[in-house]
């Protein structure tokens, strides 16, 4: 084997050097350069992308092993408890390895993937954006100490890998035998969940899971017609296609059980919920007379009809009873505060917030999500409309983002408008209460004068954190609600 140094000596050492025999080369350097061009194979690790996150869900690749990547190129996209979020490369290489499949959870601060750096960076941003490579600082402590650096040529670093042929001819037996028994499965490639957007939007419109699809694109990727088919023989009863059996399917009277793994929102919900109900919940329920509020939502209708304002077509009963909220958070700023600890003498604080953030539960097609409006108290009720849209329309896309989707310090419930007249609803995370609104139904009542007339009547139902709220703040705040609600022209007096 021969050796090739590359050593930096004064010329009388060099000359001395070559009377001996060695082979020497001899570089010139410069210093003071603030970039270098990186050729090192790194790992890119997942940032810290906040709100306490610490692991996501890996939804897709855009990239794949030896794939060359440009600066700012899509890496993947991860989901969270919180939104959906594509990561980027900031540097310009090829892509050695991926540490996760689709449908992994990703921890924040450890590698996604490895990737061969090839282009300028500085110095701090490859530190801060990548980890250490395995023994890069051992082998820069054994280059200082020898003061050179030995090149090995390439072809002195290629091994063969060793074979076993006895163990290669037993696995082939047992695939031939288990062939025998029954129909071959067509093996999936190492990048079957690798597919498009496009494609993963099929796949939750007819609810397949791509895993379970054989891909017929390159290296075994998903394609639309693999998605079609797998749904087909799925509908069709096929065998091929795998899913749940059913009861009435199997044709027998023992009971059928089959376990399905928690999609990501429910298992972020499983978290959050678990954690909520350590809080020490209590009830306040009450009725609430929409009779004024119905009769003003209709005028206000049939205005909006003729000219909409700012994309707002018809108002429901929503933004009047979150306005209603943000009016007695103002006087009851309480509910809008958040407990902590005091980080020096490790009791319990009280931490109050000058904005009302109000989440709103919504149903879908993900699951449960709670997209915030925020400073409320400086919008008036078009403009909550107007957002109540905007964040609808995303949320039915899967397009909110962490700042929809984060902030929140009060909670509100329509479950009226599934269905249910009563609810007891559980307090988010860092908040102390949350409101419940049930459906509104029309009942007979006495008027004024005794006389029997119909009434619009729903339920509010809240529930606070008993830790810090007692019971006659609860009260007393859902009756300055309650005014607002029942006679919503005393609104106007509050607006700012």
């Amino acid at each position: 084997m021969r050796l090739q140094y590359l050593i930096r000596l004064p010329s009388r050492q060099a000359q001395l050097c070559r009377n001996l025999g060695f082979t020497t080369q001899f570089v010139q350097t410069r210093g003071f350069h603030a970039s270098r061009r990186a050729q090192v194979v790194k790992p890119f690790l997942l940032a810290d992308i906040g709100e306490g996150i610490r692991e996501c869900e890996i939804i897709q690749w855009f990239v794949e092993p030896e794939a060359r990547v440009e600066e700012w190129d899509k890496l993947c996209e991860v989901q969270s408890d919180k939104a959906s979020v594509e990561i980027t490369s900031r540097f310009a290489g090829v892509i050695k390895k991926l540490h996760y499949e689709a449908g992994d959870m990703a921890k924040v601060g450890k590698p996604l993937l490895d990737i061969d750096i090839q282009s300028d960076v500085k110095e701090e941003d490859l530190a801060g954006l990548t980890g250490p490579t395995i023994g890069e600082e051992s082998q820069a402590q054994e280059n200082n100490n020898a003061g050179a650096s030995i090149n090995i040529s390439e072809s002195s670093k290629e091994t063969a890998a060793p074979t076993n042929p006895k163990a290669s001819t037993a696995r082939a037996e047992n695939i031939e035998k288990r062939g025998s028994d029954s129909q071959p499965e067509k093996p999936k490639g190492k990048h079957a969940s690798l597919a498009t957007p496009a494609v993963r939007h099929l796949t939750k419109e007819l609810d397949v899971n791509i895993n379970e699809v054989h891909g017929s694109g390159r290296d075994g990727r998903v394609l639309k017609e693999d998605v079609y088919q797998f749904a087909k023989q799925r509908d069709s009863g096929d065998s091929q296609a795998t899913f749940a059996p059913s009861p009435s399917s199997v044709g027998t009277d023992e009971q059928m059980e089959s376990t399905i793994p928690l999609s990501n929102t429910q298992a972020q919900m499983f978290k959050a919920m678990t954690k909520s109900l350590l809080k020490p919940h209590f009830l306040y329920a009450d009725e609430m007379d929409f009779s004024g509020l119905s009769e003003l939502r209709t005028r206000l209708n049939k205005s909006l009809s003729k000219s909409p304002i700012n994309d707002v077509v018809k108002l429901s009963f929503l933004p009047f009873i979150i306005k209603a909220m943000s009016l007695s958070l103002h006087q009851y700023p309480i509910l809008n505060a958040r407990v902590d600890e005091d980080p020096k003498t490790g009791k319990p604080v009280l931490v109050h917030r000058s904005q009302h953030n109000i989440g709103v539960a919504m149903d879908t097609p993900q699951g449960l999500l709670v997209p915030v409006i925020r400073n409320v108290s400086s919008l008036n009720v078009l403009s909550i409309a107007g957002e109540l849209i905007r964040l609808q329309s995303l949320a039915e896309t899967g397009k909110l983002s962490t700042r929809d989707l984060s902030g929140g310090t009060i909670t509100l419930s329509n479950i009226g408008s599934i269905g249910g007249t009563y609810v007891s609803p559980v307090i988010v995370e860092k908040e102390v209460a949350i409101l419940g609104v049930g459906r509104m139904r029309t009942i007979p009542a006495f008027g004024e004068e005794g006389q029997v007339v119909a009434k619009q009547i729903c339920n509010f139902s809240w529930s606070a954190d008993h830790r810090v709220i007692d019971g006659a703040t609860m009260a007393r705040a859902a009756e300055v609600v309650k005014g607002f609600v029942e006679d919503p022209d005393s609104m106007v007096m509050h607006l700012r």
